[in-house]
Formats: structure tokens, C-alpha cells, sequence
């Protein structure tokens, strides 16, 4: 299965509608319409699963929520910072920080066990497991004997 990346430009590349809809949609939905940036997604297959990671360093698992809803997977973060310095009761320097980001991912029912996915924060990196159905799974070759 090949996995193709949709551009958000306005004229769909000859591959878009080829692949369009093939595991996942990689539409309009994955991009931010407020130029912010969100991070980096890798999406690997191999013959049991899909791995789907994402590149979030200095955030904590408290930050993300994995949620599947209707076959969608979304991917989403919230983080809030305030630090300030005072002395004798005055601000002498306060800052807010706050960061969110949402991906989703539109996942065919037939081919994803959706209640065995799980998700693992590690060292900067969210990894969001997809184990494939059984049907769905490449079978070894089989010798037919010959009568």
C-alpha cells in the first residue's frame, strides 16, 4: 500500500487523485489555515501494523490526546506556559507561552483493528500504533500439491 502526501495547493497533482483516499487523507484538514507550525508526521507500514509518528519535543504525554472517532484518528496538543518574576509585589517580567496543534487521519474501517491502537510518548516522539486486521495481513506463500 502506498501512502502519498496531498499538497495543498489548488490544482491536485496527477498522483493526489490517483492514491486520493488510500489509507489515510492527507487533505486540507493536516494543514494549519493560521500558518502555525505544526509538527512533523512519519507514517511507516509493515506487514502487522501502521506506525504513525509524530516529532513533538520538550512537550510531556499529559500534553496530547489520541482520540478515534468515526475513523478518524486525530492527534491533537495543548500546552500553556506562564513564567513570571516579581519583586515586592510588582511584575518585573511575565510570560505566557501557549502552543496547540491537531492532525487527523481518516482511517479505513476494514483494514485497522481500531480498539488495539495504542500510543507511546518517548524522548520527543509520539508513536501511535495501527495493528492491521488478520484479513488484511499478507499470507505466505502455499504449495498446492499436485494429484
Amino acid at each position: 500500500m502506498t501512502l502519498v502526501r496531498r499538497s495543498n495547493s489548488y490544482l491536485p497533482s496527477f498522483w493526489d487523485n490517483f492514491f486520493s483516499k488510500d489509507l489515510m487523507d492527507w487533505g486540507m484538514s493536516n494543514f494549519s489555515s493560521t500558518d502555525t507550525t505544526l509538527p512533523a508526521v512519519n507514517v511507516k507500514e509493515s506487514d502487522d501494523a501502521f506506525e504513525i509518528e509524530v516529532a513533538a519535543p520538550g512537550m510531556n504525554k499529559e500534553d496530547f490526546k489520541v482520540n478515534l472517532e468515526n475513523n478518524v484518528l486525530t492527534i491533537s496538543s495543548e500546552k500553556k506556559e506562564e513564567r513570571k518574576k516579581e519583586e515586592k509585589g510588582q511584575y518585573t517580567r511575565r510570560e505566557f507561552s501557549y502552543q496547540s496543534f491537531q492532525r487527523s487521519f481518516t482511517i479505513p474501517e476494514n483494514l485497522v483493528e481500531g480498539d488495539q491502537i495504542s500510543a507511546k510518548y518517548c524522548d520527543g516522539l509520539l508513536c501511535i500504533h495501527l495493528p492491521k486486521k488478520e484479513e488484511v495481513k499478507p499470507k505466505p506463500a502455499r504449495e498446492i500439491t499436485i494429484s
